[in-house]
């Protein structure tokens, strides 16, 4: 039997038999009507079990129930949870309401139905728990337990994690954003080859109904919940147009809708492509944009500017497929966690789609993740020149563990090594051609090209250095502070580096040695 299907019938079996436990203490009061103790024992179960399993360092059960009943004092500060010599002590008011022995250290079942159980107890105590939504107790618990892992695990409840999904994969609606002006419902722009652009939305038209309902006085977000729905459903929408003395009133069949993430443009044969994010279509949306620019152009094409500067990153998948465009063969990157599908190794395995030609990527201190491994991968692989400033650093991968609620969890469960061994986290890309502080392009390019500016030294040091070694991962990312800095300096800088080869070349030898980093 395979371990995720040995792992999903034990987690079944768990939950078989947390239920029945829950189902034989009762629903005794109105409080526990509200608080389902078969519900809670669900979603916590998949919860904590998901974190136990996955979680890039080793974490009790134990831990994760005592620190998520601790979170209930977010809701309740007069609520405290303590450990008094195996038995768990729980006090309102300074008084003691619950007590229950502890389980053994990594006893799920015993935890996660001690978590139920008090958690069920402390809304008979607290008037704040009591009135708190169930949602609000998983929030709590679950903001708890991942306290003290790290500032990349989250808690998200249904309607967050909604958004999340929509976010990276897409959803069903119509292809418009609206901005409120006034108390008018504006369409602020309309996507291409949307639902919304086959009818004949416009930028601009004013929306008055949705369906036969107005939305005068709704927020945006409102108004968004009822434009979504299942692809190929319809919605009606009546509309007022400037200069139109009738309103439109338009039949629209919903589609799938990725937001879009790229934007190219073309000057003086170079090919600039930003991307403001990675989901589920940024590697294909850039491919098919990069190739009709490059066709355009014909042999006019000199190269290509990536532009990745204020990029939070998004799906690590789609980072490597981005970096793959360009890269004909060899490694893209690895990652390395606790659990077995952690341990990940991404072969480029495609075509240069720019034909060799030079690529300049421009990052800043707001480039992370996903953002950082295509510029870590391609300068590297010394495919492309990094201008800018030293990257974000967050050089950790996170899964998402959707839960029965419908919310997810979102936990760091790997860290990114790039090409040449390095570790992220906590370090970053540096560029090439930092502009940190240069104030103009010819500066940032002479002073790094010259033989004394340690920039070479620097890059050289970056990729040994060891990812314990806190202080000295510090002292690099100073090299090239992750400064705010004017930004026009990047493009100029990238637009010298193409016009003069030499310029080019020099630039891409800086990259420094490609030892093993220590990890």
């Amino acid at each position: 039997m395979s371990t995720a299907r040995t792992v999903g019938s034990r987690l079944g079996a768990i939950f078989f038999a947390l239920a029945l436990a829950a189902c034989a203490t009762g629903d005794r009061t109105e409080e526990d009507k509200k608080f389902s103790r078969f519900a809670a024992t669900e979603v916590l179960t998949a919860g904590f079990a998901g974190i136990a399993d996955k979680y890039i360092e080793p974490v009790s059960a134990g831990t994760l129930a005592l620190e998520g009943l601790r979170g209930l004092g977010a809701i309740d500060p007069g609520l405290a949870i303590s450990d008094d010599g195996g038995t768990i002590v729980m006090t309102s008011g300074g008084e003691i309401v619950a007590q229950r022995p502890a389980p053994a250290e990594d006893d799920l079942r015993g935890w996660t139905r001690l978590a139920v159980e008090m958690s069920a107890e402390s809304r008979r105590h607290s008037a704040e728990l009591g009135a708190a939504s169930i949602e609000k107790i998983y929030e709590a618990v679950f903001d708890g337990a991942l306290s003290n892992l790290d500032v990349y695990s989250r808690y998200a409840g249904a309607e967050e994690a909604q958004k999340n999904r929509a976010r990276r994969d897409g959803y069903g609606g119509i292809g418009v954003r609206l901005r409120i002006i006034g108390k008018e419902i504006r369409v602020a722009s309309v996507m291409a080859d949307s639902p919304a652009e086959r009818v004949g939305i416009l930028k601009n038209d004013r929306l008055t109904h949705v369906g036969s309902v107005p939305v005068d006085g709704m927020s945006v977000h409102e108004i968004s919940r009822q434009l979504r729905g299942p692809s190929q459903s319809h919605v009606t929408l009546r509309l007022l147009r400037d200069g139109n003395m009738y309103p439109l009133l338009l039949n629209v069949e919903r589609a799938h809708i990725v937001p879009a993430t790229v934007d190219v443009t073309t000057r003086d044969g170079v090919i600039h492509a930003k991307i403001s994010s990675f989901n589920q279509d940024t590697a294909h949306s850039l491919e098919v944009k990069i190739l009709s620019a490059r066709d355009a152009l014909g042999g006019a094409f000199r190269g290509l500017v990536l532009d990745l500067r204020g990029n939070p990153g998004g799906l690590l998948k789609q980072s490597v497929k981005v970096a793959d465009l360009f890269l004909a063969q060899g490694r893209i990157l690895a990652t390395r966690g606790r659990h077995p599908d952690s341990l990940q190794h991404y072969e480029a395995a495609g075509r240069d789609i720019v034909d060799g030609r030079p690529i300049v990527v421009m990052i800043d201190g707001k480039s992370a993740s996903a953002a950082e491994i295509v510029a870590a991968a391609l300068q590297d692989r010394d495919r492309a020149v990094v201008v800018g400033t030293t990257s974000y650093g967050k050089g950790t991968v996170q899964t998402v563990i959707r839960l029965p609620n419908e919310g997810e969890i979102t936990l760091t469960w790997s860290r990114l090594l790039t090409p040449t061994g390095y570790a992220l986290h906590g370090l970053g890309v540096r560029p090439a051609i930092c502009t940190s502080g240069a104030g103009d392009a010819e500066r940032a390019i002479r002073e790094a090209l010259t033989a004394t500016s340690g920039a070479a030294t620097a890059l050289a040091a970056w990729r040994r250095v060891g990812i314990a070694d806190e202080d000295a991962r510090i002292e690099l990312r100073a090299t090239c502070p992750p400064d705010p800095h004017d930004q026009a300096v990047d493009v100029a800088v990238a637009g010298r580096l193409l016009a003069e080869p030499p310029l080019y070349d020099g630039a891409r030898s800086l990259r420094g040695a490609t030892a093993e980093a220590r990890y």
